[in-house]
């Protein structure tokens, strides 16, 4: 068979070289694209790459082809020929799909070139079956192996190219290295093909028929070489108009980001299973965490073990509020800290999707100061500013929802007033600052009793009011004992030894009240009865309590009044000499007949009158009224003799107690030294008032002395020190010297101690003939009690003085 010979059109070969190039390059541009496309957009971009490279590579062939040409006329099968096209697709396909992955294995490669190569070398061959002739082809089986190796060398090499270019993408480099790229992958392309048609020998074959056709090669050469150029264009275009939206989007991105940078609070983003992809230098400030160290790890990483439901929760409902939009949801909670400090944060949580995916943004405010100054306003609104413990305000919240769920649960409710006594000795003494400190340390006392669901409180002063919940009477009675056990333990401020013990007050709910008002006034009321009892221990609220309040106010009231309405009398009790048996003084103590309830024991009205201040007018008008019976006795020649009078504790701090004390002796012209002036023991405990007070009162040529000796706290030591004359012995030592020996020891001792000091010794509450030889065997001086005499009034003293009777 006779071979054609054959040529090649010099201008198709080189526009099908130039192709090859473009196409080389658009596909390397398209390769970056479809990277770093996400979603529906990276699958459309790899469908329009596949087609653009593929049409490009098919095109270069195909111009190829055109420019190839013999002395026989040649035509094509068009359905032939649009079917090579589809393997050049798939290879294009196959390439930019490897490398669009985050990596490219060894194994991807070859076996990728392996279908690319197959791809190309398909539809290299099918092309040329396509070819109507009037001739056969044969095949040299080692360039045909050849084409099929460099096919497969420039799939390789094609990959390796479009991998390399994608890696660099953003470098300054970039434009040249895909210019060589694809000049190499260009003229590999091409080498493939004129390898491929280099195998091939065409034979006449004058028994094939062959249609002429009037189309001119040329002309449909540039024909589909320009149509693929402008598909490429198109590319080119798509791919310009993307760069410059990224551009855009990046400058955009640094725009978010210098904002997100200059953020105070932290913003943190991450994506739908929680992991973090964005962290801020204000999270890095707040939450000392590097951003290099929390990228890719959980949110709940940040909040402690509690937190970690309710944050998941919150975006579970903001997902079922909306999940396309930008939903803020604000939530507070704690944050852990690199050094694992917890941290009060506020959360704004937003939800929002793209392409697909959802995403989270945390906006996260410190919220500590806010916090402290929330804390300080509920500390000056709710707590006491001294003891920090709640106050009547909060006490008053605490005890109504206490009540609600009592009444709810069938429960009962325990109130305890407590009183400090001798807290205000302790505060006049030693000054507000100890007493502050003192009441600070008494609240520490309290708190190591209460438990978690009970509240402590200060009222104001030396008052705490403590709610027991879901409690009992057993319980009220062992926790009260439990408090009194405790405060019989001193307390040690600044070397000092302080004592103070607790009088508590009592009521239950629903027993004693069903509101707040009245158990907390019951159980103020139970703890003054514990005051008058005088025993430092706890009442339980009976309802008598609030018969002796009204009879105690109705006192109150009578005692304004009785001074105007001359309702006291003073009656006078007379003082024996032990040894003689003679009257030597009388005692003036006050009585109160009241117009409706009838007499009223000092040991009622007395406290009341303490209490209320009353006691001051009283006490002078008492003082007054001796005075002036002492002169009048004197005056009717009645043996002179001393009138003592009780000054009460405020009656002595008075300032003005010398000058009342001087005109009540200059308006009833009775000599000082007929006056003694019995002080307690309380009185004289403030050492630096009481001896400069004592001093004027001695200069002044009045008796002093001390009176109820041996009940009081004080030091043994102003016996020395103060200008006394007498002591008393308590009615309480003399009546129970018999039945008890301590105190039979007491009275011997305090009447030797006496004599060693030089002062004298008077005994009050004697009654028996036995106790008065007891009080003469010891050398006491004078003796005062039922024995010689009642308290009587002025006239029936009088009758006594002008019958005396020696006793003895």
């Amino acid at each position: 068979m006779e071979t054609i010979t054959s040529s090649y059109h010099t201008s198709l070969v080189t526009f099908s070289i130039l192709i090859a190039i473009i196409a080389s390059f658009a596909s390397l541009d398209l390769g970056i694209r479809i990277h770093k496309a996400k979603g529906f957009a990276r699958q459309a971009w790899l469908a329009g790459g596949a087609f653009a490279m593929g049409m490009g590579i098919w095109s270069m062939h195909f111009i190829a082809m055109l420019a190839f040409h013999l002395n026989i006329s040649i035509t094509y099968q068009l359905s032939t020929v649009i079917f090579s096209v589809i393997p050049a697709l798939l290879a294009s396909w196959i390439a930019l799909h490897i490398i669009s992955r985050p990596s490219m294995r060894a194994s991807h490669v070859f076996i990728g070139a392996t279908f690319i190569a197959a791809g190309i070398v398909s539809m290299h061959y099918i092309g040329m079956e396509g070819m109507v002739m009037g001739a056969t082809i044969t095949y040299n089986p080692y360039l045909w192996a050849l084409s099929a190796i460099i096919a497969y060398v420039v799939s390789l090499v094609a990959l390796r190219l479009l991998f390399s270019v994608r890696l660099h993408a953003g470098t300054r480099t970039l434009w040249m290295r895909k210019l060589v790229s694809s000049i190499i992958m260009g003229l590999a392309i091409c080498g493939m093909h004129y390898t491929g048609m280099a195998a091939a020998t065409f034979h006449h074959d004058h028994t094939l028929e062959v249609s002429t056709s009037s189309l001119d090669t040329l002309f449909l050469a540039y024909l589909i070489g320009f149509g693929v150029l402008f598909i490429l264009g198109l590319a080119f275009i798509s791919t310009f108009i993307d760069r410059r939206f990224e551009s855009q989007s990046k400058t955009l991105e640094k725009r978010f980001r210098s904002v997100v940078e200059s953020a105070v609070d932290a913003i943190i983003l991450a994506d739908n299973k929680g992991r973090i992809i964005l962290w801020n230098q204000g999270a890095h400030r707040m939450l000392g965490y590097g951003e290099n160290e929390m990228i890719g790890k959980q949110m709940s990483t940040l909040f402690p073990e509690r937190y970690n439901l309710l944050y998941r929760a919150d975006i579970a409902k903001a997902l079922q509020t909306g999940k396309s939009e930008l939903l803020g949801h604000t939530v507070e909670m704690h944050a852990l800290r690199n050094d694992q400090n917890e941290l009060p944060i506020e959360v704004s949580i937003a939800i929002w999707e793209e392409e697909g995916s959802y995403f989270l943004s945390n906006i996260i405010r410190d919220i500590s100061e806010r916090k402290k100054s929330e804390e300080k306003i509920n500390q000056m609104v709710y707590r006491d500013p001294l003891t920090g413990l709640p106050n009547r305000l909060l006490l008053n919240d605490r005890l109504m929802l206490a009540l609600n769920q009592a009444d709810a649960n069938q429960q009962v409710i325990g109130i305890m007033f407590i009183d400090l006594d001798r807290f205000k000795y302790i505060n006049d003494t030693l000054g507000h600052a100890m007493g502050d400190r003192l009441l600070v340390e008494v609240a520490g006392r309290f708190q190591s009793c209460v438990g978690k669901g009970d509240t402590l409180s200060r009222q104001g002063g030396d008052e705490f009011i403590i709610l027991w919940t879901n409690t009992s009477e057993d319980d009220m009675m062992k926790k009260a004992q439990r408090i009194v056990e405790l405060f019989s333990q001193s307390f040690s401020i600044e070397d000092h030894e302080l004592f103070v013990t607790p009088s508590i007050g009592i009521s239950l709910y629903p027993a004693d009240g069903s509101d707040m008002d009245t158990l907390i006034k019951n159980a103020d009321t139970a703890m003054y009865r514990v005051k008058e009892i005088g025993k430092n221990d706890f009442q339980f609220y009976t309802p008598e309590m609030n018969e002796m309040v009204s009879k105690k106010m109705q006192l109150e009231i009578g005692l304004r009044k009785a001074l105007e309405r001359k309702e006291f009398e003073v009656y006078y009790q007379p003082q024996i000499d032990v040894n003689s048996g003679r009257v030597i003084g009388v005692e003036a103590l006050i009585r109160w007949e009241h117009p409706k309830l009838g007499f009223i024991s000092p040991v009622e009205f007395i406290p009341i009158a303490e209490e209320t201040g009353l006691i001051i007018p009283i006490g002078e008008w008492v003082l007054k009224e001796a005075c002036r019976q002492n002169k009048e006795w004197q005056n009717q020649g009645f043996p002179a003799m001393r009138m003592a009078v009780n000054i009460s504790s405020r009656q002595f701090k008075q300032s003005n107690l010398i000058a009342i004390v001087s005109k009540a002796l200059e308006e009833s012209g009775l000599e000082p030294h007929y006056l003694e002036l019995e002080l307690t023991e309380s009185i004289i405990q403030d050492s630096k008032y009481a001896i400069m007070t004592m001093h004027q009162l001695k200069q002044m040529g009045i008796y002093l002395s001390i009176d109820d000796f041996g009940t009081g706290y004080s030091s043994l030591s102003y016996l020395k020190l103060f200008p006394i004359d007498s002591l008393k012995i308590d009615q309480s030592f003399t009546r129970n010297m018999f039945e008890d020996d301590k105190d039979a020891a007491l009275v011997h001792t305090i009447i030797s101690m006496a004599h060693n000091l030089d002062l004298k010794v008077i005994a009050e509450g004697v009654e028996t003939e036995a106790q008065l030889a007891f009080l003469s065997q010891r050398q006491c001086n004078e003796a005062q009690g039922y024995l010689f005499s009642r308290p009587l009034p002025a006239h029936a003293i009088s009758e006594l003085i002008k019958h005396p009777y020696t006793y003895g």
